[in-house]
């Protein structure tokens, strides 16, 4: 398989880190000792591909934000990765004054204007430091690669970007423009980092459509510029996708609000649903241990602890798109061997009499000799495996906790039925007035799927005494506010998404993990088992990437940014089905979309999709969105 998006990303950065030339194989040679000098946008574009001993050992010793109160380091050449704005620039200009560094080398994340770098070029000459300042870039790299196939815009400022900032009733068109530049500027270096230039599809009359005709204008106009374009020479030729293009889906995340709500049920989207998880780093709070404090002492405060889910990590590349129940037994598994290897080492020592000495052991030192040495030398390999153990019992005893404290269980299977339109085993009431399950944002999201997911709306009686529920259950009724609108509004645009007939199958109760033995008390969790289904989503990719013909995406429009003229009817369709695709949702994606794409491609050898979102958020920061609309 060519290399991914991510590969790309993090080769892309190591060039730069290399003062912008191809790393060197050999390894023997010692690196240049260097500065990194970033911003916020920078450091969150570094820290989920390369670690800080992958920058130690490309010669960075200090990597500083640029806005910190950085020393003068007179001797040695800086780095810096940063976004072209105001701010920035002006800093770059200070250091120059101040002459903090041997050599600056800057690169900007996105391409950067003709008349900052006039200012830079200014600043260099009063404080005579031009022929320090050794190369200015443009890297083209504003994007932040989570996964192989997964990558969001940014982390910083999202909010400018959110589903919020693009649904708002009482945006102004230059707002939006803005919004869709910055959108755009994105999606240009994503494919510039790729080195292809899509095939552009997309609905009409929303957001998404609004991104694919700038991006098509942008993409045409650098390919129309040959001296500077960036798609072709020697980086196309290298590219992964050198015999055919990839499918560029854009769709709008009004086309499906109850996926994004919805209680789910597999590792990585739970984790980020219930626990604090972002730019692939979640943050648990450890339970304290249970003796009681002595009356009137203050209540213990709870450590946070931080941990890093990474490609390295085999567990987690294994077990993020599986059920919890699977993921449960498999920590429990892993656990169980590595105990047993553990307590071979200790028997060996045993043996080899490193706890009394006796002439016996010496006659059995030879051929014990050998094991010991393989105990010893799988020691490394044993601490990381505990290291990882650890690391999942925590985080999964954190999202057991959550499940069992809010029913998320019966949220999962009742909201699967809802969506799937199976017949329901107990009324939408019930669980709204049970205090025990679930906060009353839980009640609200299934209420809301509910509601979206519904043929015709409640009547305005029924309506009222599920109001009326949900404000004894203390939740608040804003997003209903909007999303009562936004139905309103769709229906008279569209029908409403069909999401397949999906489904769980209860699978009864948990047994390996029910024993005693295990680390996780399973009691009362129902053992769900996911159904394939495709959301509309991977619906919509299936059908464009298929080139099936279908009510839903017939309409689309088609762009070809390599087409230099000809209106959109008369250009020349591709009729093969696609073999790379990559859809992105304009105003937010989630990690179970992500995951769906992830299952639909893995039952499709040779297809590869790759998932994009304007902002990564869970369902409370959504339900948040939401209720900010709603109170307009």
């Amino acid at each position: 398989m060519a290399a991914s998006v991510r590969e790309k990303q993090a080769a892309a950065l190591k060039r730069m880190l290399n003062f912008n030339a191809q790393p060197l194989k050999n390894t023997a040679a010692e690196p240049v000792w260097k500065v990194l000098i970033y911003d916020r946008f920078g450091q969150d574009i570094i820290s989920p591909l390369l670690s800080v001993k992958e920058l130690r050992d490309m010669g960075i010793t200090l990597h500083l934000l640029l806005h910190s109160d950085r020393d003068p380091i007179p001797d040695v050449p800086a780095i810096y990765f940063i976004m072209p704005t105001e701010e920035n620039i002006d800093r770059i200009c200070q250091d120059l004054r101040n002459q903090l560094y041997e050599s600056y080398y800057l690169n900007f994340i996105s391409a950067i204007s003709r008349s900052k770098l006039e200012d830079i070029a200014s600043a260099a000459l009063a404080s005579n430091a031009v022929n320090q300042v050794t190369k200015v870039f443009d890297q083209y790299l504003n994007f932040i690669t989570l996964e192989d196939e997964m990558f969001i815009l940014c982390n910083q400022n999202k909010e400018h970007i959110s589903y919020h900032a693009i649904n708002k009733p009482d945006i102004m068109d230059t707002d939006m423009e803005a919004i869709m530049d910055t959108i755009v500027d994105s999606l240009f270096c994503f494919f510039v980092t790729l080195g292809a230039v899509p095939i552009i599809r997309c609905p009409r009359g929303n957001a998404a459509e609004m991104v694919a005709v700038k991006l098509d204008k942008k993409l045409r106009e650098n390919l129309r510029d040959a001296r500077n374009s960036l798609f072709t020479g020697d980086t196309m030729g290298t590219g992964q996708f050198s015999f055919q293009r990839p499918l560029f889906v854009l769709a709008d995340r009004n086309m499906d609000l109850a996926t994004p709500l919805h209680h789910t049920w597999t590792y990585q989207a739970l984790i980020h649903d219930v626990l604090d998880f972002h730019l692939n780093r979640v943050s648990v709070e450890e339970s304290q241990g249970s003796e009681a404090s002595p009356a009137g002492a203050r209540p213990k405060k709870k450590n946070k602890k931080s941990y890093d889910l990474t490609a390295a990590d085999k567990f987690w590349q294994k077990h993020k798109g599986s059920p919890f129940p699977e993921v449960a037994e498999a920590v429990q598994e892993e656990l169980d061997t590595y105990r047993a290897q553990e307590d071979e080492v200790k028997r060996l020592k045993s043996i080899m009499g490193l706890e009394g000495e006796d002439d016996g052991a010496i006659s059995m030192l030879s051929d014990n000799t050998a094991k010991l040495t393989s105990a010893v030398s799988s020691l490394p390999e044993l601490l990381e495996k505990k290291r990882l153990i650890d690391l999942h019992t925590n985080v999964a005893t954190a999202v057991l906790d959550h499940i069992k404290s809010r029913k998320m269980d019966v949220y999962f299977e009742y909201e699967e039925k809802l969506m799937s339109k199976s017949t329901l085993d107990k009324s939408l009431l019930d669980i709204i007035s049970d205090p025990d399950a679930g906060t009353a944002e839980d009640k609200m999201r299934l209420f809301l799927i509910y509601y979206i997911t519904s043929q015709q709306p409640p009547s305005e009686a029924d309506l009222e005494q599920y109001k009326k529920a949900m404000l004894d259950a203390g939740c608040d009724l804003s997003p209903l506010n909007y999303i009562k609108q936004w139905k309103a509004f769709t229906k008279m645009a569209a029908t409403p998404a069909n999401y397949g007939s999906g489904g769980v199958k209860p699978m009864g109760l948990f047994s390996r993990v029910m024993n005693t033995g295990s680390q996780f008390v399973m009691e009362g969790v129902k053992n769900l088992v996911l159904k394939q289904h495709n959301l509309p989503v991977t619906r919509i990719l299936d059908n464009l990437m298929e080139i099936k013909s279908n009510p839903e995406t017939d309409d689309y429009r088609y762009f070809d940014p390599k087409m230099l003229r000809g209106s959109e009817s008369s250009i020349p369709r591709n009729k093969n089905p696609f073999q790379e695709a990559i859809v992105f949702v304009v105003g937010g994606g989630n990690y179970i979309e992500y995951q769906n794409l992830v299952d639909y491609t893995k039952a499709r050898p040779g297809k590869r999709v790759l998932y994009g979102c304007s902002e990564l958020f869970n369902a409370s920061q959504f339900i948040k969105q939401l209720s900010q609309l709603g109170q307009k």
